[in-house]
């Protein structure tokens, strides 16, 4: 993996500018910059963002994954731009921390994932046993998803687990001099 510093001017013509929530239709306009920018070495995404869907954030995660690791020969940076929000941040984890970049004074924010859901119990008692099993299955997996994306987003850095657990219930925003500080990224720009 090219590790190389970059300066500002390899930011000054980002080949993915992406801006809003992260939901299908930005991961639409993503994969169309993707495809348009198959023959650069050197590939910026642009992001701001006040957050979305958090699956749809590791869609793109994986398409960035997916494209580092069967072409090494290009370098896919990851270039936050006043605000990362949530899924924003979730997307950024799934860069090499030698390739996340944010412009002075943008904020990151971390969160756990939110769950907006009814139980309803009706029928026989086997019947509200599964369905209450099934909703507590969906729970505990969503927390796995939330906690492997932590992990991605600290790797290399200096902050532990146990902290990004304890602050992400209360939403914990990190400035980007204090996210270069703690080792989150490499770099303001």
């Amino acid at each position: 993996m090219d590790t190389t510093p970059l300066s500002a001017p390899a930011f000054n013509e980002p080949a993915i500018l992406l801006s809003g929530s992260v939901d299908y239709d930005m991961y639409k306009e993503f994969r169309r910059q993707l495809d348009q920018a198959s023959q650069q070495e050197l590939v910026v995404i642009e992001l701001s963002t006040l957050g979305g869907d958090p699956e749809v954030a590791r869609m793109m995660g994986e398409d960035i994954r997916f494209h580092s690791s069967n072409t090494p020969e290009r370098r896919f940076v990851f270039l936050g731009k006043a605000v990362i929000y949530s899924a924003g941040t979730t997307f950024m984890s799934f860069f090499a921390r030698c390739n996340r970049f944010l412009t002075p004074g943008t904020r990151l924010m971390i969160h756990e994932r939110k769950l907006d859901k009814e139980l309803k119990l009706n029928g026989p008692l086997t019947t509200c046993v599964a369905t209450v099993k099934a909703a507590l299955n969906e729970i505990q997996c969503s927390i796995e998803m939330q906690n492997e994306g932590f992990a991605n987003l600290i790797r290399g850095s200096s902050v532990a687990m146990e902290e990004v657990l304890s602050r992400a219930p209360s939403n914990w925003y990190i400035e980007a001099e204090e996210a270069k500080a703690l080792g989150l990224i490499e770099a303001v720009i």
